[in-house]
C-alpha cells in the first residue's frame, strides 16, 4: 500500500511520510504534540471517568490517537471499547519497532498496540479494543451495528490526497455510528468537509489554534449532533465557527466530494468535484482569502 520514509518531529517524536501519498502522518512541529493538540484534547476525557467509552478511530495510522486515549484512559478508569480502521499495517509495525515510540507510552499502551498489531484485538477488565484491517469503507460496516460510538477520530490523509474516507457517502456511515452527544473529531478544516457535517445536521465547531494568525486560524474540526448552552460555555480546546469560517463554507471550496459506489478511486472522486466547482456560481477560494487577507 505504501512506502515509507522516517521523520523525526521538533517535539521528539517520530513520524512518517507516505511516497505514495506524498504527505507526511503528522505536521513536523511534533507528532504527539499534533495528536494531543487536535485529538486527545478536544475529546475532553475527563467526562468519562469512572464511565464507559466507545471509540472509533479511523486511519489509525502509526497509532498516536489510540495510544494517548489509551494512557489517558488507564488513569481514570474508565471502561473502554474501541475499534480501529486501517488499511496500510505498516505504519504500526514500524512503530512498534521504533524505540523513540516505544519509549512515549506505558507498559500498558504497549501491550495494547502490540496485541492489536499481533491478534487484532485486545481485552481486559477495563478495554476491549479491536483493529479492522482494510478498507474502511467496507470495515465500518463490520461494526456491530447496535455500537454508537461517544468519540470517532477521522485522521486520514488530507481529502486531496484520499478523498475516499471524505466523501459525502462515507461520512454518512460514519455520522450513523455517531452518538446522540457524541464528538467526531479531526484534524481537517476543509470546507467541503465542514459542509458535508453541517448538511448531516452537525453543530461544527474549530478546534482553537494556540497562536492565531490569518493563515493559520485552525486546529481542526468538531462536529457534535446535540450540545446544550450550558456545555458550550464549558469548552476550553474549541469554538463556534467565525464569521470568516462560516464565509468559507459559502465557497466553491464547501463542494463535497461524492463516492456513490463507495468504490471509486482518488482519480475519479477528484475529476467529478472539479466539474462540479466549474459549473457553480458560488464564490471562489480566491475571493474569500482576498477579502479575509490571507495570502493562500
Amino acid at each position: 500500500m505504501s512506502e515509507l520514509k522516517e521523520l523525526l518531529t521538533k517535539d521528539g517524536s517520530i513520524s512518517l511520510r507516505s511516497l505514495f501519498f506524498q504527505e507526511n502522518f503528522h505536521c513536523l512541529e511534533g507528532a504527539l504534540k499534533e495528536t494531543e493538540i487536535k485529538f486527545t484534547n478536544p475529546s475532553d476525557l475527563k467526562r468519562f471517568k469512572n464511565k464507559s467509552l466507545n471509540v472509533l478511530d479511523i486511519c489509525f495510522g502509526l497509532g498516536y490517537n489510540s495510544a494517548s486515549l489509551f494512557r489517558n484512559l488507564i488513569r481514570q478508569n474508565t471502561f473502554l471499547n474501541s475499534y480501529a480502521l486501517e488499511i496500510d499495517e505498516k505504519p504500526l509495525e514500524y512503530a512498534l519497532k521504533n524505540k523513540l515510540f516505544r519509549n512515549l507510552w506505558d507498559p500498558k499502551v504497549l501491550r495494547i498496540l502490540n496485541s492489536l498489531f499481533q491478534n487484532c484485538e485486545y481485552k481486559d477488565q477495563f478495554f476491549e479494543c479491536n483493529i479492522l484491517w482494510g478498507d474502511a469503507r467496507k470495515t465500518i460496516n463490520d461494526i456491530p451495528k447496535n455500537i454508537k460510538f461517544d468519540l470517532i477520530y477521522l485522521d486520514g490523509f488530507s481529502p486531496q490526497k484520499c478523498p475516499q474516507i471524505w466523501s459525502v457517502e462515507f461520512l454518512e456511515k460514519v455520522i450513523q455510528r455517531l452518538n446522540t452527544n457524541g464528538y467526531l473529531i479531526t484534524y481537517s478544516s476543509s470546507a467541503a468537509i465542514r459542509k458535508t457535517l453541517k448538511n448531516f445536521g452537525l453543530c461544527i465547531f474549530n478546534i482553537k489554534p494556540i497562536l492565531t494568525s490569518k493563515n493559520s486560524w485552525s486546529n481542526g474540526t468538531v462536529a457534535i449532533k446535540k450540545i446544550s448552552q450550558d456545555h458550550l460555555n464549558s469548552f476550553l480546546n474549541f469554538e463556534k465557527l467565525s464569521l470568516m469560517e462560516e464565509e468559507h463554507l459559502l465557497t466553491k471550496a464547501s463542494i463535497p466530494y461524492r463516492d456513490p459506489s463507495l468504490n471509486s478511486n482518488t482519480k475519479d472522486i477528484i475529476q467529478k468535484r472539479v466539474q462540479e466547482q466549474l459549473f457553480s456560481n458560488l464564490k471562489t477560494s480566491k475571493e474569500w482569502r482576498e477579502k479575509w487577507g490571507m495570502t493562500k
